[in-house]
């Protein structure tokens, strides 16, 4: 049985919330943020913390609230009190037109006023609040009756547990669930890096994590919301216009979009909808129009309703950012960190305004799903700067032979690389093909130089992505070892060729007169980083998930880079903290002869380090311990957090199991947190890992 926590405990707890939900409502409602990202988590962490050590102090309208819990197994129906409507659409200014004169003559009212907002992108979902606190969310469904998905809503931050000041006791709020769009660009791009699978775009983005069973996915999806109606309300006197609801709206903690706003008249109207559409492109959210709404409540009701529509509104949408083409050819790119990204070349097409002749099919699920092969006509989509896609395969004008049957087969990713040859393997699990070239492949070139390069691998100092881009470009430098190559003449060569190639000759030059200086540093940071450490060489290889916690373990495993050339599979994986995958990885990139290659002429060419006997075991306060950290650290890398614990002993894992004896929670902690607090393991916040480093006990 619990105990009851003492009064400045609970007086703490009740500061940390109470600070959290500001920082939340100045963030998401005011935009006008007064904490930092890292303050806001040091005081996330700490309150977890306290409620962690007093449950009883638990409140479902906390903001450690937003995790999310274990998979529901399935989504309760939710009868709407109020039906949620959809909305009659108009594409051509005299549309907008009638449904003025249409209210005008209705009315009476010859200049009524309206509330004019963007038509958001996403899943339309009710809120209902008692009391002020948030009991239950559910999406629209059928109009009639939705889906409870409270658990998924309770994971959006921007979604206010407790509503502020004095709220009713019935305050049911309609608004969307969306992406914003640079959120989903991080996502994809972090779903790459990881070999997840991406998001088709922020509006299937919304709608597919707000209705995963499990809201722990949800909780890492990067969604918004923001509040645009009002269903059932009981208990509050609502002010007479719609405009002052959402005023109203925002004083409770609510966000309400930035480019709400009110107009009169059609010309008002128009106005507004020209205004939205010169900077939609520049919207953080995606649109698809703008939406007006009679204003006054007492107008709205003596227009009423026709079908499952309202009277007193409308959706004016914008020229369609999708369109038809045929597909010409697929083909495949390689990007600089051997993601082979297949993509259409297509029949010319305006899309959004902007003629597009290639689009993106992302990876190999992503065609599989759509099934698209050369000859098809296709839905392609473009939302502002993001690449075009393509969102769907229009199968009923897919060519067919005499016989019916399609005339092209189904598309399959090459096996080898485009570019240099080398295997192309896409790894159980992952969503991303790759090709295996490493340090051979020209198109990963650019990207293994400058991996190499970088401070905590070879720390050779000035040469930037700037340089290296030239480099290559030149074909100067075909891999790493070739740096060790270059005088201060190339150096001075690659500079003019570049500024001659961008007409920017400096009349210094032009003079006569040549600086070498900077090319001297260039050659002597290269010639420094020739005697290095072991395991620097192996982070500085590129080795896929071969970080410096794990370069680190394999040097001290083995001592010297032969025995570790030359151990297999089962091999690798005896050392501690290498798992099967890893394992995997490493053999494969030591038996591909053009990295052998490479790691014989950085040896020929003067890079040595020094090589010992092998270091199996650690002595210290954690000896037999196993950590896993996780997460992003203030004081410190993780790297450098894991080696300060292996010198005391612990071995440092990168998965979490019934074996760990603690984890290490930075800011930003996923899965591993969750895998550690449903197991029980003990969670130590950066703050006690530094107190403890201070002083090992």
């Amino acid at each position: 049985m619990a105990t009851k926590a003492p009064g400045p405990v609970a007086t703490r707890v009740d500061e940390l919330r109470r600070l959290l939900d500001d920082a939340n409502y100045r963030y998401y409602v005011l935009d006008d943020p007064q904490l930092t990202d890292a303050d806001y988590d040091k005081l996330l962490r700490e309150l977890e913390a306290l409620e962690q050590d007093h449950p009883e102090l638990a409140d479902a309208s906390s903001p450690t609230a937003r995790v999310g819990n274990a998979p529901s197994g399935k989504f309760a129906e939710v009868k709407h009190a109020v039906p949620m409507l959809s909305l009659a659409n108009a594409f051509e200014d005299g549309e907008v037109e009638e449904f003025v004169a249409r209210i005008v003559k209705e009315t009476g009212d010859a200049d009524p006023a309206f509330s004019v907002e963007p038509k958001l992108d996403g899943l339309a979902i009710s809120l209902r609040y008692e009391h002020g606190v948030f009991v239950r969310g559910a999406t629209r469904g059928d109009g009639a009756t939705g889906e409870d998905v409270t658990a998924n809503l309770r994971t959006v931050r921007s979604v206010p547990l407790k509503l502020r000041g004095k709220a009713p006791p019935v305050l049911e709020v309609r608004g969307e669930v969306f992406m914003p769009k640079a959120a989903f660009e991080k996502y994809n791009a972090w779903a790459l890096e990881h070999g997840e699978k991406t998001l088709a775009n922020p509006r299937n983005g919304a709608a597919g994590s707000l209705r995963q069973l499990d809201p722990r996915i949800t909780a890492q999806r990067p969604l918004a919301f923001y509040a645009y109606a009002l269903g059932e309300v009981d208990g509050a006197t609502l002010p007479p216009a719609h405009s002052q609801t959402l005023a109203w709206l925002r004083e409770l903690g609510l966000p309400v979009s930035a480019e709400v706003d009110t107009a009169r008249g059609a010309a008002g109207l128009l106005a507004y909808y020209r205004r939205i559409g010169d900077k939609r492109n520049a919207l953080p959210y995606d649109i698809d129009g703008v939406v007006y709404k009679l204003d006054r409540y007492d107008q709205q009701r003596a227009m009423g309703f026709v079908s499952r529509a309202p009277r007193w509104a409308i959706a004016h949408k914008y020229p369609a950012q999708e369109q038809a083409t045929t597909v010409e050819s697929i083909e495949v790119n390689v990007g600089r960190t051997g993601a082979v990204t297949p993509w259409v070349l297509m029949a010319p097409v305006q899309v959004g305004g902007v003629t597009v002749t290639r689009a993106t099919l992302h990876n190999a699920d992503q065609i599989a799903r759509l099934d698209v092969r050369v000859g098809d006509t296709v839905i392609i989509r473009r939302a502002g700067d993001v690449i075009p896609e393509v969102v769907r395969v229009i199968e009923d004008k897919r060519p067919v032979d005499a016989k019916g049957h399609p005339k092209h087969a189904a598309y399959e990713l090459p096996t080898a690389c485009p570019v240099c040859g080398s295997a192309v393997e896409r790894e159980e699990g992952e969503v991303v093909a790759r090709c295996t070239g490493g340090l051979f492949c020209p198109a990963q070139r650019v990207q293994a130089l400058f991996h190499f390069a970088s401070r905590r691998a070879m720390d050779i100092d000035g040469l930037g992505e700037r340089f290296i881009t030239a480099l290559v470009e030149f074909d100067m430098v075909r891999t790493v070892a070739d740096l060790y190559t270059l005088d201060v003449d190339a150096f001075v060569q690659m500079k003019q060729q570049a500024d001659a190639l961008a007409d920017a000759v400096p009349e210094t030059v032009k003079a006569g007169k040549v600086a070498t200086k900077w090319a001297e540093n260039l050659v002597a940071a290269i010639d420094a980083s020739r005697t290095t450490t072991l395991e620097r060489v192996l982070f500085a290889l590129g080795i896929r998930d071969v970080g410096e916690s794990t370069a680190r373990t394999l040097a001290r495993h083995f001592g010297a880079l032969d025995p570790l050339m030359a151990a297999d599979e089962e091999t690798l994986r005896q050392v501690p903290d290498i798992g099967p995958v890893v394992a995997a990885r490493i053999a494969h990139f030591f038996a591909q002869p053009h990295n052998r290659e490479v790691i014989a002429a950085l040896q020929k060419n003067g890079v040595h380090w020094p090589e010992g006997a092998p270091q199996r075991s650690a002595d210290g306060p954690l000896a037999g311990k196993t950590v896993v950290l996780t997460g992003g650290l203030e004081a410190m890398s993780r790297d450098e957090a894991g080696a300060k614990l292996e010198a005391l002993g612990a071995k440092v894992s990168g998965s979490v199991s019934k074996k760990t004896s603690f984890v290490v929670a930075g800011e930003a902690a996923g899965s591993k947190l969750a895998k550690a607090q449903e197991l029980g393991v003990d969670v130590w916040d950066e703050a006690r890992l530094l107190a403890y480093l201070a002083d090992p006990k």
